[in-house]
């Protein structure tokens, strides 16, 4: 029980979040050649966050973006 709770106190969605924005941003930079500033503001008009789990203290986010819109995706 005190291992959960020590997990619980380290948990965070909002950790998770910015791991799952970095993340994204970092994903953006590197295979689409963007600069910090274009990966952002895509970000902010075409990538969708969502909670990936919540359990055990385990939180997780994700980022999702659709390959329609980069050239060449199928």
């Amino acid at each position: 029980a005190k291992a959960q709770s020590e997990i619980y106190s380290k948990s965070s969605t909002d950790l998770a979040l910015r791991d799952a924005f970095r993340k994204m941003r970092h994903f953006l930079m590197t295979t689409q050649g963007l600069s910090e500033d274009e990966a952002v503001s895509l970000m902010s008009i075409a990538v969708d966050f969502g909670v990936t789990q919540v359990v055990d203290g385990n939180w997780g986010m994700h980022a999702v973006v659709k390959k329609s819109l980069f050239v060449g995706s199928d």
